[in-house]
């Protein structure tokens, strides 16, 4: 009997599977960090608007760079391995992004050694305690927010990919891809500002419409300039399966399951 890791189908779902799980994770834990993105790309303007009566500014968390690869990553997974690959993978994905934040609530618990921390303090960092705290910690509503959205959206992506594929065949790839996305991240972007901020603190609902907007408008931007990568990246899955394999595959993730 072949090994597990020798078929190229269960190498294949490893791969995509590490990599979705992978991204899913730092995009979380990165997310704490908030960017200008005029500042970033080395612009000196300073763009500063108003939606619905709420101030904006080209603000961003840090975890818009990777959620739109994680999505893409769905598509893909989702072409080969369909409905099930897809929902095994965000289950797991889940459960370790809560075991992850569980494992940080403990590390947070642990008392710095005295020369730990005075050393970082040398090093500019007044109290790397906290620091640490304030980097890893996160509130309670902002994780169950993000947890809510993260399986929230990868439902609909899944469901959306197949309707449209059902109606366009093997054809037009981009199609499925980016309508699949583009409500998957819409509702991402809104169920976790709602539950975070609406129900876990003080926004207003135009606050709360007014930012997850820009925020959604901003990953579906990122989604549509990331479309040539699935290209790339199904031609290069198609060339390691071989055409028969290949074909096989993609028949089967369209059975119901």
């Amino acid at each position: 009997m072949q090994e597990v890791t020798q078929i190229k189908s269960n190498r294949l779902f490893l791969i995509l599977g590490g990599f979705f799980i992978a991204n899913s994770l730092i995009a979380e834990f990165i997310g704490v960090k908030i960017f200008q993105l005029e500042s970033t790309i080395g612009t000196d303007a300073n763009w500063k608007g108003s939606l619905f009566g709420v101030p904006l500014s080209l603000q961003f968390t840090a975890g818009v760079l990777l959620w739109p690869i994680v999505f893409i990553m769905t598509d893909i997974i989702n072409e080969y391995f369909g409905k099930r690959g897809v929902r095994f993978l965000s289950y797991l994905a889940a459960g370790l992004i809560a075991y992850s934040f569980v494992a940080i609530y403990g590390a947070i618990q642990l008392t710095g050694a005295d020369w730990w921390i005075a050393s970082k303090a040398q090093k500019g960092v007044p109290d790397m305690q906290v620091a640490f705290q304030s980097i890893f910690g996160q509130g309670l509503w902002i994780i169950i927010g993000s947890l809510a959205a993260f399986f929230v959206g990868q439902i609909a992506d899944v469901v959306v990919f197949h309707r449209i594929k059902k109606l366009t065949g093997e054809r037009m790839i981009w199609l499925r891809a980016t309508g699949s996305t583009l409500v998957s991240q819409f509702i991402d972007s809104f169920l976790v500002l709602y539950i975070a901020f609406v129900l876990g603190s003080d926004w207003t609902y135009e606050k709360w419409i007014a930012i997850g907007l820009l925020n959604y408008f901003y990953k579906v931007i990122m989604a549509v300039l990331l479309t040539p990568m699935l290209y790339v990246v199904h031609a290069a899955i198609d060339r390691y399966l071989g055409k028969e394999l290949s074909e096989q595959m993609r028949a089967d993730a369209m059975k119901v399951d």
